[in-house]
């Protein structure tokens, strides 16, 4: 199996007071003609989000946008009707599809946010757009990878207009797991804090580590973290 990590520091940075972002793909004013994304895969910003910052009502075409949020509350509304705040251990799920305005503010005005937004290119243009919200406990992702979203919504993950599966993990140190990658297929895993061990290799927040299946990752807990896998067709 083929496998390579992208550092922390090697990835997009911006600051603007308000948000202070890193991006493993190009987003925004970075741009890098090697990291244009991962298979569906197209964007993956580490976002954190002072006290009553925030990003107004802007719209979205044509894209499945995930929010997962690491510490904090993220206060989501948007032009179907939807309002809510999403928390740790929630996942959010928006299809832009055919056009979609929505709003994601901090919703405290004294603690800040930190959140991974994803974007996934989905399997086809012109989904009717739609939202969903579902709470994982710590139980459900300890020392193992829990499917989170999924393009069947199988064991009651978010659904996502893609073949791309996301699954969220908690490892404390010496918990163990592997996630096999079948021929034709890809993996990437991304560190959302703490420290593990992949391969033989030490992966920190914000690193990351794409593969080539056929193959089998075994991920090991160094100090308490979490991350996200993302198998890819």
């Amino acid at each position: 199996m083929q496998t390579e990590i992208l550092r922390a520091n090697e990835r997009g940075h911006a600051d603007h007071g308000w948000l202070n972002s890193y991006h493993t793909f190009s987003f925004a004013d970075y741009y890098n003609p090697n990291a244009m994304g991962f298979r569906a895969l197209r964007v993956i910003n580490e976002d954190r989000v002072a006290p009553g910052g925030g990003f107004p009502t802007h719209g979205h075409r044509d894209m499945e946008i995930i929010s997962y949020v690491l510490e904090g509350g993220l206060a989501h509304k948007d032009s179907m009707g939807t309002g809510s705040v999403i928390k740790p251990g929630d996942v959010q799920r928006m299809s832009a599809g055919t056009g979609v305005n929505h709003s994601e503010m901090n919703a405290s005005d004294k603690e800040g946010v930190h959140f991974l937004q994803i974007w996934i290119i989905p399997d086809k243009r012109g989904h009717q757009p739609g939202y969903e919200q579902k709470a994982f406990s710590r139980e459900e992702r300890q020392g193992k990878l829990r499917v989170v979203a999924s393009p069947d919504g199988r064991d009651g993950s978010v659904t996502i207009h893609q073949d791309a599966t996301i699954s969220a993990g908690l490892f404390a140190a010496g918990e163990t797991t592997t996630h096999a990658i079948p021929k034709d297929r890809y993996g990437w895993v991304q560190v959302a804090r703490g420290t593990v061990e992949i391969g033989g290799e030490k992966l920190t927040a914000g690193d990351a580590l794409a593969a080539v299946g056929p193959g089998e990752l075994k991920v090991s807990g160094v100090e308490d973290a979490e991350i996200l896998v993302f198998d890819l067709a």
